[in-house]
């Protein structure tokens, strides 16, 4: 699990909501969530989410993290 994104998630209230900031469905953010990969045009959204508590460099690092 990615827990940069699962702290994205928490801040943002759930999955649900994080999906629709990003414009993408439910599953795409449960796969993110998964350690699926994140295409880079929705890690500026991701970051933005969560008002500046999570950057995107974090969110970048948690990408390669093994």
């Amino acid at each position: 699990m990615n827990k940069i994104i699962k702290s994205v998630i928490d801040e943002c209230g759930g999955q649900k909501k994080l999906a629709k900031i990003c414009n993408v469905k439910q599953p795409t953010v449960h796969r993110w969530l998964k350690g699926g990969g994140i295409n880079a045009k929705y890690i500026p959204l991701i970051a933005r989410a969560t008002n500046g508590k999570v950057t995107e460099s974090e969110i970048l690092a948690s990408l390669t993290e093994g």
